[in-house]
């Protein structure tokens, strides 16, 4: 889709930038295009960690997607072809110092010394074409969601090859995550048994893969989905309201703010990814506040009871590391959340929903709300659900943990 981008080769002798940037235009004429990474900033006058660049169709039109990475927050800004590639000959040396191009069949490494001398590499991969068919009882991996779905293509995860829709395979870890997920939203909603409307708050949204990923999925079950994406960065939030937008898309919104500042509202789905520390407590509570038949989160950065563990003596010897000290407060923490969500009426699982090569926060705790027979029992328990709170608070001297204290004052 790129073929107007093509030029003549530069000669063997020209520096390495202009032979790296002709390799970067006959990867996008050529459909073999997977990402450009950018790295090494030059100087510390900002906090640009990384760039990559990402090949998408806008509204039928190619365009080139830059995500600049900072310390801090992203920010996605699309480009016109010619201005995509004037714009990486420009950062080219003088923003970055490497550059790492991955395509179907080679890997590109360009380099420019402290002292600005600049090494080029190329590296040859088997072609796919080589690979061995699959066996005859060997069948294709089914998924939830439809690549082909336009909104995929406006976040960067599918790009057009010859005319069909085909996953970058930069996004191959990400897109396996989406689905794995998805899944696991399926078996919870059955099991909850909602019918249409079914009312999602997805909080701590980011560029909405997951967001879009659950709207999709419920229409296509038929269950009318009233999605709302929540998001502390105005840039994603505009970001996927402008896809809303362009693909015409109903029941789906994004909105900027808060986990913490939540107005709470019914809701039948609350998800919660990668919320940092005492956030996750925040997002379980204003489930359970609206009500919600189904809680989805994936904790991250436990930080909250770690400076308030007071070790037994049998365990010192182990969690004198702090590998282990940490690993162990990750532990406690989403036990702890585990037996309060229990206690609450939910069952409530905690498990690995994708494997860690795929993504390093892979722990996903889910609760669906008990019904019939299941929540009396529940209930019956919640003294003993209690009571082990307590036990192991007390066993390594915590003085709060935040979800409990929510649900005292509530």
């Amino acid at each position: 889709m790129f073929t107007r981008l093509v030029t003549p080769p530069p000669a063997a002798s020209a520096p390495a930038h202009e032979r790296f940037l002709h390799l970067v235009r006959l990867a996008l004429a050529g459909g073999q295009f997977g990402k450009l990474l950018l790295s090494g900033p030059v100087g510390d006058d900002d906090d640009v960690e990384r760039l990559t660049v990402r090949a998408i169709e806008l509204r039928g039109e190619p365009a080139l997607s830059f995500l600049w990475r900072h310390r801090t927050r992203d920010v996605t800004k699309n480009h016109a072809p010619d201005a995509g590639l004037a714009e990486i000959a420009a950062l080219l040396g003088t923003r970055f110092r490497n550059a790492h191009l991955h395509t179907a069949t080679e890997e590109v490494q360009f380099a420019v010394s402290r002292k600005g001398r600049e090494t080029l590499r190329v590296t040859r991969l088997d072609a796919p074409e080589s690979a061995p068919p699959p066996a005859a009882h060997d069948k294709a991996k089914h998924r939830p969601l439809d690549m082909a779905h336009p909104v995929w293509s406006a976040l960067g995860l599918t790009h057009l090859v010859k005319g069909e829709p085909a996953l970058v395979p930069a996004m191959a870890r990400k897109w396996k995550q989406i689905n794995r997920f998805v899944e696991i939203l399926a078996a919870a909603v059955h099991e909850a048994g909602l019918q249409a409307p079914v009312r999602v708050a997805d909080f701590g949204s980011g560029k909405g893969y997951l967001t879009f990923a659950v709207h999709d999925w419920l229409q296509s079950q038929g269950l009318a989905p009233r999605v709302t994406g929540i998001e502390l960065r105005d840039d994603m939030v505009g970001l996927c309201n402008a896809i809303i937008a362009n693909e015409g898309l109903a029941g789906i919104r994004f909105d900027q703010g808060d986990v913490r500042s939540q107005a709470v509202q019914p809701l039948d789905v609350m998800i919660a990814l990668h919320a940092c520390d005492i956030a996750t407590d925040h997002a379980l509570h204003v489930g359970l506040q609206s009500g919600a038949r189904i809680i989805m989160s994936s904790p991250c950065c436990h930080k909250e009871l770690r400076p308030q563990m007071t070790l037994p003596p049998v365990l010192r010897p182990m969690l004198q590391h702090g590998i282990h000290l940490g690993q162990e407060a990750e532990m406690v923490t989403d036990s702890l959340r585990a037996l309060l969500l229990e206690s609450q009426g939910y069952r409530t699982q905690v498990f690995e929903f994708i494997a860690l090569e795929h993504t390093s926060k892979n722990k996903m705790i889910l609760a669906v709300k008990a019904q019939g027979p299941a929540a009396e029992a529940l209930a019956a328990r919640r003294p003993e659900l209690l009571a082990q709170v307590a036990e192991i608070k007390r066993f390594y001297g915590l003085r709060e943990q935040r979800l409990e204290q929510l649900l005292a004052a509530a």
